[in-house]
């Protein structure tokens, strides 16, 4: 008997992604009631990430390093590139609106690209509260941003995020690939960006 508990506690761990892509649609709905379109691309692979947010007006790529902490930020506008490159701690500097948030996990389900999720609600300490829905099958081997994630137990694969003007920002996973991600794909760029 206590070996088919101990089975049963092991077959509802989330299984471990180190290694996979998922593309994300991006609605940005802005306060004067129009709405803006983007693609996002995520790249996981070990302890670093890499996501892509390609819109008709700008493209911004993060590279994450979980180990380090560290991230560095590519900006495209116009024909203007810029790099931003952000120690532990200016990392924590420009996510601290995700400090002290406050998880309460749901019993909402959903089915997003074949897998259950489960919703969680993220109340800010600004007051403001967003929604997000967790596969619970699987997990990443790192958070893209473990501070908007914090106390998330599980991959996810829609949620809201808002930008600093108050605008609500939907992400929703439309394809995932669990195939080996390229080294190259982590390679941060030497030249042509100007340094912030």
């Amino acid at each position: 008997m206590l070996i088919l508990m101990a089975s049963g506690a092991v077959a509802q761990a989330p299984k471990v992604v180190a290694d996979c892509t998922i593309t994300f649609n991006v609605n940005i709905a802005n306060s004067d009631g129009t709405a803006e379109h983007a693609t996002k691309t995520l790249y996981l692979k070990g302890s670093e990430t890499r996501s892509d947010l390609v819109s008709p007006t700008f493209q911004q790529t993060t590279f994450y390093d979980g180990k380090k902490e560290e991230a560095v930020i590519l900006r495209e506008l116009g024909g203007n590139k810029y790099m931003s490159r952000l120690n532990a701690a200016q990392w924590k500097e420009q996510n601290k609106r995700y400090e002290g948030m406050q998880v309460t996990l749901g019993n909402e389900t959903k089915t997003i690209l074949g897998y259950e999720c489960k919703k969680a609600e993220v109340k800010l300490k600004d007051g403001s509260v967003l929604n997000m829905f967790y596969a619970v099958a699987i997990t990443p081997s790192v958070s893209e941003n473990t501070y908007q994630f914090k106390g998330i137990p599980g991959f996810v694969l829609e949620y809201e995020s808002q930008t600093e003007k108050g605008n609500k920002i939907s992400f929703s996973a439309t394809v995932i690939n669990l195939s080996p991600v390229p080294a190259s794909k982590f390679q941060i760029p030497t030249t042509g960006y100007r340094i912030l």
